[in-house]
Formats: structure tokens, C-alpha cells, sequence
């Protein structure tokens, strides 16, 4: 009978053991020395006006006691399918001992509205952290059957800024060792890295040269807004493959050097313990949909208890956007701008899908209406001079293309080799002369920026005007006979190139001049669609000087939001068909970065004598209909 009961006693024991909170191994030395000897150096993005400034990083590393007790964060739990507003609230100020053992259907609501962060979340972290110190939570991890032990550091951050918007922000970076026992991992040193960002990461050799440390503490260079953890200084491009999040990360300088202190938390922490947070399994912000919902912690991820599983599934490479100048709009950062633009018009609307949907639609109409309203057929290619709708110019100037590309392609990409010219003859202005000596004795970044944007708006603008006076000379040859090749082209050309090339420029010089002053940019806009036609009135009526200004001025006068607005669609064509190719490449295939950079560039350059071929066909419409067509073929009479 005694055997019996000391049985049943024993039976209780373990499965109290089994079933029961878990509770936390006491810390050794060794593990507190493994914390402390590779705990990180974080580099985060300097903010030049904190805190609602997002020039830099908003949000400090934060310990959770920001959040627990905070009498202004409650508990709640959402319905089993119920809608996203349809929760219980269950406690104000939740404690950690509030969260041990919850599940996934709880939700910690911080005071803001994450859809529509404002100020709001910035001032309160910058107001809970006042007097606070920056922390990591450092937890060693192991794996069963697998050799090896890794110590990470995780980060809490009160908000997620980025495309993405949420409540809380969890990060973290490991070192790995190849291990048996923490001594040993002293006395053997890491052999890997493993850096989180957005879903996935990336793993680099502890001696891989480009892995910043100083001494034992490895150095992470934090992404402004999102947090995700980068090896070095620079703005990298995430495709949404791998793990990347869609977007750029911004890691550039300046960047202030913060010393977080590591405070070891256990593996499986008792219920009653301060560290029984890491038992809750719910998530860290608000509930809402998608992405912007809020996060769970760090005992929910993978990387918690296989952290060597999650290590060998991170990419090896993570690419860094090229910042050289190029011809056209770089398709790398058109790509991050256009992410972080859809993002926030996302973010506006998805708390409202009427909104939302009216949006769309409204984008969709802007874009279907005036293809709709046009006329496209029939397209008659010569003679060049007629009267053609919108439709008809954009086909005809395509079919033109398509019939003269041996000629016309040759001539846009001059454009590359002259437009690198150009970007160099620009960085050689300010940094190979007394210029950029005299903007530092001026001491005024405004007075800088006017003159670098001025200078580089000119030297980009120079190849445009450079193709555009040869197309227009080629157009003019085909007018002439339906006749034209290379040679005679360039023939043409050498009499009157820089007079054509003198007469852009000069209006793009007086329209820049205007725009810098910016109460002129009407004015500046005005006289650019005043003036759309100066080359060809100087190439196709022999004008020079003011004549050909006053030609276009009184070409354009009657129709001038239609040439406004059709100069408008192909500049937006010219601009756009580069980056826009480019994002897709970049989206389905690894190709280099600086390569699709040039690939855009090309792209540009070519497209560029379609565009001038369709600007030219709407100067002889118009042409056309200020001689109501009794213009004979070779020159237009003057007006």
C-alpha cells in the first residue's frame, strides 16, 4: 500500500512538473559574461529635430516597462470572428503577470491611432523614456539535436514606422557560436552572425570583412522607422523576396552610437517571475489588418527555439542601392519612393474601404477618361504636317518610330555618353573649383541647394536638348523627301545643331530661373508650355533667336491647356517607362542593382525620340490649323 501511494505521488509530481508554469533556470556567470562581451553597438540614424521629425530615427531602444503598467495601454481580447473593432477590454495597465500565458487573441492597445500615427506615438516613447535607459533583452538559445549555442539580443520599440504602421516593434540579432557549453563558447569565440529584418534576415561569418565590430561587440546600423538590422551604412533596397520587406531601408549618417545595456531573460520564465512577458503569446499592439497589425514577441518566433534552423534559411546578401547620378529618373530610388508612396495612400485608406475603393477609382478614371475621349483611328503617318487628335498624334509618333528606329534609336542614345558628360562636368564644378569653398564660408545649405539644383537641372536637361534638335532635324528630312539615313542627318546638323541646342537651352535657363524663386513656379510653367515648340520652329521655319520664341508663344496661344496637358502625358512617358520596366525587373529577378539603374538610364534615352517625334506631330497639327491647310510642303510660312 505504501508503494502505492509513494507511486501516485511520484505520478503527481511529474505531471505537475508537465502541466505546471514553467519556471526559469537560475543565470551563471558565464551567461552574464556571454551577454555583456557580445552585446551590439547600435548605430541609429540621427534625428535632426526630435521628436516628430522622420528625417531620422524616431524611437529609442526601449526595456517593456514602458508598456507594462502603463495606465494608458489596456488589455483586450477580439471576438472569435469578429470584426477588427469588436474586442473586450479585460484590464487597464496590464501587468507582466496580467500576460503570462495568453494567447493569440489578445491584443495590447497603446494610446494613438497606428493608421494615422501623426506625432502622437513619437512624443509618447520620447516621454516614456525620459530619464530611461536604451536596453536589450539577451536570451541564449539552444536547439535540440543540433550543436551549437546562440546568444541573441532582442529590441523593443514603441512604434513601427515604415510603409508598414503598427504598435510595438520587436527585433533582434544573434551570435552564434560553435559550441557545446557557454565556456567553451567564451573561450572559442562566434563563428556566425544572424541579423533580422522584416520577415527574414541575413547571416554573415564573424570575420566576414564587411561585418563592423568594435572589439567583441558587433555594430548594427538600424533602419530608420522600421528597424530592421543592417551590417553597414547605406539605403537598401528589400524586393519582398527572401524575407526582405518591399521598400528601402535607410541606414545612412549621420548616426549616433548607442550602448544598449543587456539584461538576460530565461528561455521559459515563471508565471510570477519579472520576466513572465516572455510567457505571453498574444501580440504587442493594436489589432489591425494586415500588415499593421500589431506584433507578437520574442518567444513566438521561430528563432527562439531553433535558432540555428532559422539561421540557415537567412539570405547571404542584401543589396544596397547605387547612388551614382544618372540619365533620367534612377529606377532604384523611384522604386522607393513609389513603395513608400502606395504604402501611405494604403495606410490612409484601409480603415475606410469606401475611401479606398473611391480612390482607386478616381485614379482609374484620371487614366481611362482622356484615352477614352480621344480619337485614335485612322492613323495616316504622311505626310507628317495634318490635323491628328491626341490618339492619332501618340500612334503616329509610335509607327513613325517603329519605321525610322535604324535612325532614330542611334540618336536618342548619344543621350547616355553626353548626359555622364554632363553629371561630371557638374561634380567637377563644385568640387574641382573654389565653389564648394565658397558655400562653406557662406555657411547657408538654402543658398547651396538653389545653385546645385539649378546646375543640375541644366546639366541633365543638356542631352534631352541635344536629341530633341536632332530628331527634330530628322523629322524635318523625312517632311522634306519621306527620305532619311544617318549621314544626311548629320549633315543637316552641323549648320544649325548649336543654334538648335542655344534656343533650349536658353529657355530651360529662364524658366529654371523663375522656378527657383518659387511664388514664380505658375509663371515658370506658363512659359515652359509657351515656349514646348521653340526648336521646332527655329528647325522646321528657319526662325532664330526671339522670332522662334514669339513662333511657339503664338502657336501655343488658343491651345494652351491642350499642349499643357499633352505635355504633361509625354513627359510623363519619357520619366516614367524606365523606372517603371525597372521596378518589375527588380521585383522578379535578382539582376544587379547598378545594372537596372542603367538599364533605366537606357530605357530613358530611348524613348526619348518618341517622345520629341510625338511633341513634334502636335506642332504641325497645330501648324496646320494656324495656316487652316494651305501650308505647301518644305518650311512653314512664317505667321
Amino acid at each position: 500500500m505504501a508503494r502505492l501511494v509513494l507511486a501516485v505521488c511520484v505520478a503527481l509530481a511529474a505531471l505537475a512538473v508537465l502541466t505546471g508554469p514553467p519556471v526559469a533556470a537560475a543565470q551563471t556567470a558565464a551567461e552574464r559574461e556571454l551577454a555583456r562581451r557580445y552585446a551590439p553597438i547600435m548605430m541609429m540614424k540621427t534625428n535632426p529635430d526630435p521628436p516628430c521629425s522622420r528625417d531620422g530615427e524616431q524611437y529609442r531602444l526601449a526595456p517593456v516597462a514602458i508598456t507594462l503598467g502603463n495606465p494608458e495601454v489596456r488589455l483586450l481580447r477580439r471576438r472569435s470572428g469578429g470584426s477588427f473593432r469588436q474586442r473586450n477590454e479585460l484590464a487597464t495597465a496590464p501587468t507582466a503577470s496580467d500576460l503570462a500565458g495568453l494567447g493569440p487573441d489578445y491584443y495590447l492597445d497603446l494610446p494613438g491611432d497606428p493608421l494615422r500615427p501623426g506625432c502622437t506615438y513619437a512624443r509618447e516613447s520620447a516621454e516614456l523614456m525620459e530619464g530611461r535607459s536604451s536596453v536589450t533583452y539577451a536570451h541564449i538559445a539552444r536547439e535540440p539535436g543540433v550543436r551549437g549555442i546562440a546568444i541573441q539580443f532582442w529590441f523593443y520599440y514603441w512604434f513601427n514606422q515604415f510603409n508598414d504602421l503598427h504598435e510595438s516593434d520587436w527585433e533582434m540579432i544573434q551570435v552564434a557560436f560553435d559550441a557545446a557549453t557557454v565556456e567553451e563558447a567564451l573561450a572559442r569565440g562566434p563563428s556566425q552572425l544572424g541579423y533580422a529584418q522584416h520577415a527574414g534576415g541575413e547571416r554573415r561569418s564573424w570575420d566576414d570583412p564587411r561585418v563592423e565590430k568594435e572589439g567583441t561587440h558587433p555594430v548594427v546600423f538600424v533602419s530608420s522607422g522600421s528597424h530592421a538590422s543592417q551590417y553597414w551604412s547605406a539605403l537598401f533596397l528589400g524586393n519582398g523576396r527572401g524575407g526582405a520587406g518591399l521598400g528601402c531601408d535607410d541606414t545612412r549618417g549621420p548616426s549616433t552610437r548607442v550602448t544598449p545595456t543587456p539584461i538576460l531573460v530565461p528561455t521559459r520564465p515563471a508565471f510570477d517571475s519579472q520576466y513572465a512577458w516572455l510567457a505571453y503569446e498574444g501580440h504587442w499592439g493594436r489589432h489591425e489588418p494586415g500588415v499593421s497589425n500589431g506584433p507578437t514577441g520574442p518567444n513566438t518566433k521561430r528563432q527562439w527555439l531553433e535558432p540555428f534552423r532559422w539561421m540557415a534559411g537567412l539570405r547571404t546578401s542584401t543589396p544596397d542601392v547605387p547612388t551614382g547620378e544618372t540619365l533620367g529618373e534612377p529606377v532604384t530610388g523611384f522604386f522607393c519612393d513609389g513603395v513608400s508612396s502606395v504604402s501611405s495612400l494604403l495606410n490612409d485608406t484601409s480603415s475606410s474601404p469606401w475611401t479606398a475603393l473611391l480612390v482607386f477609382a478616381t485614379i482609374a478614371a484620371a487614366l481611362a477618361i482622356p484615352a477614352l475621349r480621344t480619337r485614335w483611328r485612322p492613323v495616316v503617318p504622311k505626310p507628317l504636317r495634318q490635323r491628328r487628335a491626341g490618339g492619332q498624334i501618340v500612334d503616329t509618333a509610335a509607327r513613325l518610330y517603329a519605321e525610322h528606329f535604324g535612325v532614330l534609336a542611334p540618336v536618342g542614345l548619344v543621350a547616355v555618353p553626353l548626359g555622364g558628360l554632363a553629371v561630371a562636368a557638374q561634380l567637377a564644378l563644385f568640387h574641382s573649383t573654389g565653389l564648394r569653398r565658397a558655400f562653406d564660408a557662406l555657411e547657408d545649405e538654402k543658398v547651396e541647394g538653389f545653385v546645385a539644383l539649378f546646375v543640375g537641372g541644366l546639366a541633365h536637361g543638356l542631352a534631352p536638348l541635344l536629341v530633341g534638335a536632332a530628331t527634330v532635324v530628322v523629322l524635318r528630312e523625312i517632311d522634306r523627301d519621306g527620305r532619311v539615313h544617318l549621314g544626311l542627318v548629320f549633315r543637316a546638323l552641323l549648320g544649325e545643331l548649336w543654334r538648335l541646342v542655344g534656343l533650349g537651352f536658353a529657355a530651360l535657363v529662364v524658366v529654371s530661373l523663375i522656378a527657383l524663386t518659387v511664388i514664380g513656379i505658375p509663371y515658370a510653367v506658363k512659359k515652359a508650355v509657351d515656349w514646348a515648340f521653340v526648336q521646332q520652329v527655329a528647325g522646321f521655319e528657319g526662325r532664330r533667336g526671339r522670332e522662334a520664341f514669339h513662333g511657339s508663344r503664338n502657336l501655343v496661344r488658343g491651345h494652351w491647356w491642350r499642349v499643357a496637358a499633352m505635355g504633361i502625358l509625354f513627359l510623363l512617358v519619357l520619366v516614367l517607362v524606365g523606372p517603371f520596366t525597372g521596378v518589375i525587373v527588380i521585383l522578379i529577378t535578382d539582376a544587379p542593382l547598378a545594372t537596372i539603374n542603367f538599364f533605366g538610364t537606357l530605357l530613358f534615352a530611348l524613348v526619348l525620340p518618341l517622345v520629341t517625334v510625338a511633341l513634334t506631330l502636335l506642332y504641325l497639327d497645330l501648324a496646320v490649323r494656324r495656316d487652316s491647310g494651305t501650308a505647301s510642303p518644305g518650311m512653314l510660312p512664317a505667321p
